[in-house]
């Protein structure tokens, strides 16, 4: 991950580079994440038109994405939360490629893509806590675009602490540093901690099938 462009004219604001691993991330990740909300647009959008439509990822009662499309909380905001996949994961594809390509960005744009995987990252935790405790149903397609946005998440927020574009006081720049040093660790966890109140709430199903 890179510091502020040296390349920049004088007299103008230095934009901010990124290492090709992240850059890499950003373009994968969104492309995992546009996959899986076009594939749950689609299946939406067939249901809408029938409403006896079975997607074929209704594998089990546990694993039913028509239990979470016909939910309430699958349109939050009025219309179906896929759109905002799209459009999302899309912007995020787009980063990424531009730092492939050796774009650099203000820190004002950095700042623009941490507050939208902030609101990705709190968007999907609540969608979680929906589909494990209200809707009491999983989606796999669902469940990628969680898998996607832990990463996202952390690797953009670790990058702009350690770039600078968001201010790290003295006393923590160690912690960052280590952080970045073992930064496979927190979204390790995180899938673990995932997996495991997963398996916590749907044991009395899983224990069927052992």
């Amino acid at each position: 991950m890179t510091a502020p462009s040296p390349a920049a004219p004088a007299g103008t604001r230095p934009g901010y580079g990124a290492s090709r691993p992240f850059a890499l991330l950003l373009v994968i990740g969104g492309a995992l994440g546009l996959f899986a909300s076009a594939v749950l647009t689609l299946d939406k959008i067939r249901l809408l038109k029938d409403p006896s439509y079975v997607p074929n990822c209704n594998i089990n009662p546990i694993i039913s994405c028509g239990s979470i499309m016909r939910s309430d909380q699958a349109e939050a905001l009025g219309f179906p939360n896929s759109l905002l996949g799209l459009a999302g994961f899309a912007v995020v594809i787009a980063i990424g490629a531009g730092l492939l390509a050796g774009a650099t960005y203000r820190r004002w744009f950095w700042l623009g893509l941490q507050a939208g995987t902030v609101f990705g990252i709190g968007f999907v935790t609540w969608l979680m806590y929906q589909a494990l405790y209200r809707i009491g149903a999983l989606c796999p397609y669902c469940m990628v675009v969680w898998a996607a946005m832990i990463p996202l998440f952390w690797y953009t927020t670790l990058h702009n602490l350690r770039t600078g574009i968001v201010p790290v006081p003295r006393a923590l720049r160690p912690a960052v540093r280590e952080a970045a040093r073992y930064h496979w660790i927190v979204p390790a966890l995180w899938y673990a901690v995932i997996a495991l109140l997963i398996l916590k709430r749907f044991w009395y199903y899983w224990r069927t099938l052992l």
